[in-house]
C-alpha cells in the first residue's frame, strides 16, 4: 500500500496534479458536462491558452479527462470526465463549495492575524 506522505509514493504525483489550481477548476468546470476549449478558457477567468493546454494534457494523461475529437472543418475536441475524472471531482466540488461558503471568514481571520501581528 501507497503512503502519500512518503517522498517516492506514487500518489504524491497525482495528488499534485489533481490539486494544482488549475486542475481544480478544470475538473470542477466539466464536472457539469463536456465543454470546448475555448468554453473553458471563458469559463475559467484568468487562464492562459498555455496553462489550459498543460492542464488539460496532464488530466487526460493521467486518466481524469477525456478528449473527444468531432471530424469536421475544423476539428472539434471537446473535454468531458472519465469515471476516474467523476470519482474525483465529486470530493473537489465539495472542497470549492466549502471555500466559496468560507471565504468571507478566511478573509475576516486574515485581517485578524495582520491587525495583530503588525
Amino acid at each position: 500500500m501507497s503512503d502519500a506522505f512518503h517522498r517516492d509514493c506514487p500518489a504524491r504525483m497525482v495528488l499534485d496534479h489533481v490539486t494544482s489550481r488549475w486542475a481544480v477548476l478544470v475538473l470542477t468546470a466539466i464536472g457539469g458536462g463536456p465543454l470546448r476549449f475555448h468554453e473553458l478558457r471563458t469559463k475559467i477567468e484568468g487562464i492562459s491558452e498555455k496553462m489550459l493546454s498543460q492542464t488539460l494534457r496532464t488530466l487526460v494523461r493521467d486518466g481524469f479527462v477525456r478528449r473527444t475529437v468531432t471530424p469536421s472543418t475544423p476539428p472539434q475536441v471537446s473535454y468531458g470526465l472519465t469515471a476516474l475524472g467523476e470519482g474525483i471531482t465529486e470530493p473537489l466540488q465539495a472542497l470549492s463549495d466549502w471555500i466559496r461558503d468560507h471565504a468571507g471568514d478566511i478573509l475576516t481571520a486574515q485581517a485578524v492575524y495582520e491587525r495583530e501581528t503588525a
